[in-house]
Formats: structure tokens, sequence, C-alpha cells
């Protein structure tokens, strides 16, 4: 069983303005001359932290950190002007370009493997392979499994929090609903309606119940990024055009790809990862039966670990 290599110190940090309104947190550590990964981070709003370092070899890859418009240290917080899909597949585009950098491993998990296979779509030939965890494909049937009927079934007691604070007329629209709070003037009701948003993930995201990351999705820093940025993107369906991703997996069949998916996603169900496997021939597909959809439950991390390191060997 493999575990997270010791998180290195960043030897530069930097902010990138990318617009008149956004400006991006980026780092790097680990290896100048090593191969070079970006690192996708979740949400849409969730933010990197120094922990997925870890995921890397720090003396064989050039570690690459980014925060995605309105979330982590990127600022203004939790902003939703100029912020769609398409803006953050152009940033990462030009953080390549502003890094020097040829082609890069993409490791993205849950949205961030939704970013990572857009951007590989749109830039085939800057993409030297794929590690994706937690498929999210962002189609109608995807969102609404998590977000009204589906995931509710088999976490009743954590639905009933997250029902609270929308009153029962509205409840059959609950993304439509949350959305409206979220983007209301009402100060109080959009923090509350944030921390009811994030925490429900926050209680379906790892197979055993997991505090400290229900904590890191309570934290209001966190949680109203993760709320405003998540409602904003899934009411506008991610900026895609229906079941996009897997209608456009031929333009990614000659990328290295890995995938890795707990048995017992409740977020992101196996059946997306495996949707994607089908669709792509040359991926490889490993369901890690302990685990649900966090990156950081054991199995999990070994797989991942794993497969940083075979493309690092790959390079060699």
């Amino acid at each position: 069983m493999r575990t997270l290599y010791p998180e290195p110190t960043p030897h530069a940090e930097q902010r990138l303005q990318v617009d008149d309104i956004h400006s991006l947190y980026l780092e790097e550590s680990g290896n100048p001359n090593g191969m070079p990964v970006l690192f996708v981070h979740g949400g849409p709003g969730g933010g990197c932290s120094p922990a997925h370092r870890g995921f890397f070899d720090p003396n064989k890859y050039r570690i690459i950190l980014f925060d995605q418009r309105g979330c982590g240290r990127s600022t203004p917080h939790a902003s939703l002007a100029a912020n769609t899909t398409w803006h953050l597949v152009a940033d990462m585009e030009r953080i390549r370009i502003h890094l020097g950098i040829d082609r890069w491993l993409l490791f993205g998990g849950s949205w961030g493997s939704t970013l990572s296979l857009i951007y590989a779509q749109a830039h085939p030939e800057r993409v030297s392979g794929l590690i994706l965890r937690g498929i999210f494909l962002c189609r109608d049937q995807d969102l609404h499994w998590f977000y009204q009927r589906g995931a509710n079934a088999l976490f009743p007691d954590y639905w009933q929090e997250f029902e609270q604070p929308i009153p029962e007329a509205e409840r059959d629209d609950m993304l439509g609903a949350y959305h409206r709070r979220l983007t209301a003037d009402n100060e109080i009701a959009r923090m509350s309606a944030a921390k009811a948003w994030s925490v429900w993930e926050g209680h379906c995201s790892t197979l055993d119940p997991n505090h400290q990351v229900i904590d890191h999705f309570a934290d209001p820093h966190v949680a109203l990024a993760m709320a405003r940025i998540e409602t904003h993107y899934f009411v506008n369906r991610a900026f895609l055009e229906p079941n996009q991703i897997l209608r456009d997996a031929h333009l990614i069949q000659e990328i290295p790809t890995i995938i890795v998916q707990g048995r017992y996603d409740m977020v992101c169900p196996v059946e997306q990862a495996y949707a994607l496997y089908r669709a792509l021939p040359q991926a490889e597909l490993h369901i890690v039966r302990d685990a649900g959809h966090s990156g950081f439950e054991p199995g999990t991390i070994s797989n991942l670990v794993e497969a940083t390191d075979h493309f690092a060997r790959s390079r060699a």
C-alpha cells in the first residue's frame, strides 16, 4: 500500500493576473527540471492545499498547483463574474505558456477530472497524460443524482440537513433553490445556504465518516466559494453541451490515461468512470473496492501514487 510523499515546500509562488477581474494563486514545488504536472482541483470552487503536493515524487516532478477563479487564494473570493469552464481552460493554457511548458501531465479529481478532460479535448497536443479520479461527467443525470434524487436515498439523515434551508415548496428543484439564495443579497441566508450545501458534499465524500473532511467543507471561506461557484456552474450545466465529454472522447484517445475510482463513490458513482473507460480504449481503470469519493482514502491514495510513479518511470 503506497502512501503520500512528504509535502515539498514551494520554491516559487506568484499571482497571475488573467484578466481585469481575476488574479490566480500559482505555486511550483519539487524538481524544476522534473516532469511537469498540473494539479487540477475539484469543486468547482474547492481550491488547493499543501497535501495535494504529496501525490508526486518531488525528485521527479515539477509540481504545479493553482487555485481556480474565485476560490482558495485566488481573488476576488467567490466571484462569479467571468467565471466559466472556458475561462478556466484558457487560464490553464495561459499558465502553461507563462511557465514555458510544452506538454504536461494533468492530475484531476471530481470536478478536476471534468476540467482536465475538457482542457485535454481542447488542447490534446499539450497533454502528455491524464490521471483522473472520481470521474464527474457533469451530465444532467449526474447532477440530478447528487442534488435531487439518488444520493438522498443513501444518506437520508444528511439529506434532511441539506433540505433544511429550502422551503418545502421549492424542494422539487434543489439546485435552483440553492442558487437563488447563494446569489441573493441576504448575507445571513447566503452563508447558511453555503454551509449546508458544502457540508452535504463533505458528509458523502468518504466511505467511513471523516470529521476532518466535514470540518474542511464547513469552513466558511471554503463553503462560500464552493457553494456559490458550484451552483453557478451547475445551473448552467458547466457551460458544456449535453454529454460533451463522452461525445468528444475520440479527441483524446491517443493520450495515456489512468482512471482511479472508488467503488462506493456516492458523489460521482462508478458508472461515470466506467462510461469514460469504455469511451477511451487506451485507458486503465482501477476501481478501489473500499473507497468513496475522496482522494485521501488509503486505497485511492495508493492507486494515485502508483499512477504518478508510473508516468515518472515512463519519462526516464
